[in-house]
């Protein structure tokens, strides 16, 4: 995987794990504003959601990495096996 799209990973994955970490402080405050149980499980719902998400996500990126390295794809076919992991990120992203 070539550098930039190493760093465009890296940059979703840490953008995904912080939109987490937000959700997490949240549910911490509505826990110590004594917020109603139903209210506190569906953020947490939510904040399980996310990392799934980013669990997925970091799956794809190791399949890319790993495929494109053993492989030794031309361009195009890195493009090719780029959208197809993207349209299997998405269909991972719906089983959940």
């Amino acid at each position: 995987m070539t550098g930039l799209l190493e760093a465009k990973a890296r940059t979703d994955l840490l953008n995904r794990l912080k939109r987490a970490e937000g959700q997490l402080r949240g549910v911490q405050r509505m826990i110590e504003e004594g917020q109603p149980c139903l209210d506190i499980a569906n953020q947490m719902a939510a904040v399980r959601r996310a990392l799934d998400s980013t669990h997925v996500r970091l799956a794809v990126c190791y399949m890319q990495q790993e495929l494109q390295d053993s492989l030794k794809l031309n361009d195009t076919a890195v493009g090719a096996m780029n959208g197809l992991l993207d349209d299997m990120q998405a269909l991972f992203g719906k089983v959940r």
